[in-house]
């Protein structure tokens, strides 16, 4: 019996039939050309917000026997915020395959400039030219390099979160994962938005939205094979590739999990925090209905994507407060 998928909220189905000759579900090989040209059009972005930040690109050492990262720094500018700051350390998302530490960052921007908080967003090389795990030690290289200098940029190394919507996502799960493997500076909470979390690309919503919304089950096995190429699904893939994969999942800091009730990374999105909770941690999930995969970035104004950007702050806001 063929799976029934949810429906989609009425503001964003509308917003999405809008778009739909320019915004397609499925993803190939063939269309990473023009998603890579498109992302660079992101460099144009304002990022210093009309004046709110001050803006700083930094190349710091990468892993080892690999290229520098290079780190976009975002500091306020408001006399109203005194350093030392929290850091939002940002990771941008891309199906693994697109995007710069500019793409997506207008949202942890607008967190900064609410709450005073530093921003840095991290660039990573791109499966498949670069398979994992460069991705994930390219975010860990700049986390590390973050921590370690951030009174420096006007942070509080006691005070950072890490953050990443759905492949930035999966590499922030990922690098939480890392820093308490690797005993390395530990985030105070990580921001898991729609994240993009298991290779095995065969849970009940993948199959329900197959062919639907923005980001469907071909386009993530697009994804996850250009990062695992014919490791993708096999029983030998790490956890820090694709954090569903994780035994253990203790001993993690409290995470923030948003999904869209209609898209492809619910189920696995839905488990990842059951997982946390089972292993005595702390977790708030919330499942957007009708949403579908970054909804939030294509409808900015929609009711439900005000309600998501305002549910990440108060979270954020207990956080930094120490109320969470």
């Amino acid at each position: 019996m063929p799976l029934v998928p949810p429906p989609f909220d009425a503001e964003l189905a509308a917003a999405l039939e809008l778009v739909e000759d320019v915004t397609t579900p499925g993803f190939t090989l063939d269309d990473l050309a023009d998603a890579r040209q498109a992302a660079e059009l992101l460099g144009l972005l304002d990022v210093t917000l009309d004046g709110a930040f001050e803006v700083e690109d930094r190349a710091v050492p990468g892993p080892e026997g690999a290229p520098d990262v290079s780190l976009l720094v975002c500091r306020p500018t408001s006399t109203a915020f005194t350093p030392p700051l929290p850091v939002i350390y940002h990771v941008h998302g891309g199906g693994m395959m697109t995007g710069t530490n500019r793409a997506g960052v207008a949202e942890p921007l607008g967190w900064a400039r609410e709450l005073g908080a530093v921003v840095v967003s991290v660039e990573y090389r791109l499966a498949p030219e670069h398979p994992h795990p460069a991705p994930v030690e390219d975010v860990y290289a700049g986390w590390l390099w973050t921590a370690g200098h951030a009174e420096e940029i006007g942070g509080d190394p006691d005070r950072m979160v890490v953050a990443g919507a759905s492949a930035g996502g999966g590499l922030t799960a990922a690098l939480a994962l890392l820093t308490r493997d690797r005993r390395g500076p530990r985030p105070l909470g990580q921001v898991l938005m729609y994240p993009m979390l298991d290779d095995r690309n065969d849970t009940a919503s993948g199959h329900q939205m197959a062919g639907l919304g923005t980001w469907d089950r071909g386009a993530n096995e697009t994804g996850w094979t250009a990062l695992l190429g014919d490791r993708r699904g096999g029983p030998e893939v790490s956890p820090y590739a694709a954090p569903a994969r994780a035994a253990d999942l203790s001993g993690l800091p409290p995470a923030f999990l948003d999904v869209g009730s209609a898209e492809t990374f619910r189920d696995e999105v839905v488990a990842y925090a059951s997982g946390i909770w089972q292993a005595g941690g702390a977790a708030e999930l919330h499942v957007w209905p009708g949403g579908f995969h970054g909804f939030d970035g294509l409808v900015p104004e929609a009711a439900l994507s005000r309600a998501a950007r305002t549910a990440r702050v108060a979270w954020l806001r207990r956080l930094l407060g120490g109320t969470t």
